[in-house]
């Protein structure tokens, strides 16, 4: 195979947004604009062979920028994020930090002129449509804040210092949800997280779990939790008392001195903000802290990392293994891909992948969602504050999908 990239126009106003290059068909992974959105499909490849398949195509390079090229996108799952598997589209649309705008096609002689135009061809928003939806719990609430104070006293034990127990509600429609509907609608409450579509799985994940860019290594973790209610005066007390919160803090530490002492091996330098800052998206504000430093010679890929970190304490736990041992026995339902990492690479090892939270799992026949969300459980938890933490999370895919 032999992949073709071009440079392309800066974008304007005109030109179609990266949700508008996807649709409901590509897949897509973006944030404030910088992203790739591909359609097609030229291969699907293990994971950890991504970077390396991507490196041997026969690259014709017309552009020269350290981020424009092929890439590998999808989801690494929770509970094996090492044998994830991405896609390499056929057509990949692209933004740079630097705003450099590109486009990259993979075949056997691919026609990059051709699916360009396909890519960009203006398609009408997606028409309102009526339709009924059914929303239901998938885990029984009283069985999930059972396995709340389970892990809490678990922890008041000392077998754990913290551990995530999620729990899922279903969506039904009456008619195939328009996927397409869905990333507009992210698009315009979440531009700040990063927007992802691939293979039925769609979501707005406000944390960076790490991207790799040269040398340059970063993750973003958040953990503890505080609802917005549209009342600045409200907000901001709710902000503070989240900073002043001791089981926040705790929470929030573990995950931070994990992403650390993981990141730090592949590093010559790696260091972190002295004090965590409030990280605000539409309906929730975190506790975030800033990791960042530079790779040692030879860098690993950002698929390594990703799976290295996957999953942190903010999804699993403190210890990682006891965490994810009472996880398996306490959710009523498998993860699947939520939890895990989502993301792109590319053939330098180069790429960004986010935690995948506030997503939902579509069924192939998009009649059918099925939406994720836990908390963080230490001593100090209590099962009906959780339960409401995970109601204010689901709220952004369901303002996503809902629409009676």
């Amino acid at each position: 195979m032999k992949a073709i990239t071009r440079r392309l126009a800066e974008a304007t106003d005109a030109t179609p947004t990266l949700e508008d290059v996807a649709r409901a068909d590509g897949a897509l992974f973006v944030r404030e604009g910088i992203g790739v959105a591909g359609r097609g499909v030229a291969s699907r490849l293990p994971a950890r062979d991504a970077a390396a398949w991507l490196a041997a195509l026969d690259h014709d390079d017309a552009v020269g920028h350290e981020v424009a090229g092929p890439v590998a996108l999808g989801a690494l799952p929770f509970s094996d994020p090492v044998n994830g598997t991405l896609r390499v589209p056929a057509c990949v649309l692209g933004t740079a930090p630097d705003g450099t705008c590109w486009a990259t096609a993979v075949g056997e002689s691919p026609d990059l002129e051709a699916l360009v135009a396909e890519a960009v061809t203006r398609v009408d928003p997606p028409a309102p449509a009526g339709c009924e939806f059914v929303v239901r719990p998938g885990t029984p609430v009283e069985r999930y804040l059972a396995a709340v104070a389970e892990a809490r006293d678990a922890v008041r034990a000392g077998h754990l210092a913290k551990v995530v127990v999620a729990r899922d509600v279903e969506v039904h429609a009456s008619a195939p949800i328009d996927l397409h509907a869905v990333l507009r609608r992210l698009r315009a409450a979440f531009a700040t997280s990063h927007r992802y579509s691939v293979d039925g799985l769609v979501g707005a994940s406000p944390e960076l779990l790490v991207s790799v860019l040269g040398r340059e290594v970063a993750s973003h973790p958040l953990a503890g939790t505080a609802p917005r209610t549209g009342d600045p005066e409200a907000d901001a007390r709710l902000a503070r008392e989240l900073v002043a919160s001791t089981k926040d803090q705790l929470e929030h530490r573990v995950v931070i001195e994990m992403v650390h002492d993981t990141l730090l091996p592949w590093c010559s330098y790696l260091d972190w903000e002295p004090e965590p800052s409030i990280v605000t998206v539409a309906n929730v504000q975190h506790l975030g802290t800033r990791v960042a430093g530079m790779l040692s010679d030879p860098p690993p890929s950002v698929v390594d990392l990703a799976a290295a970190l996957c999953p942190t304490p903010a999804l699993g736990g403190s210890p990682r293994d006891a965490a994810l041992a009472l996880i398996a026995r306490l959710e009523a339902r498998p993860r699947g891909r939520y939890g895990g990492a989502v993301g792109w690479v590319d053939g330098r090892g180069q790429g960004v992948f986010a935690v995948t939270i506030r997503c939902a799992e579509f069924s192939d026949d998009r009649r059918e969602a099925r939406l994720f969300a836990g908390g963080g459980i230490v001593a100090d938890s209590d099962p009906h504050a959780e339960l409401a933490e995970t109601q204010a999370k689901f709220q952004a895919m369901l303002a996503a999908i809902v629409r009676p």
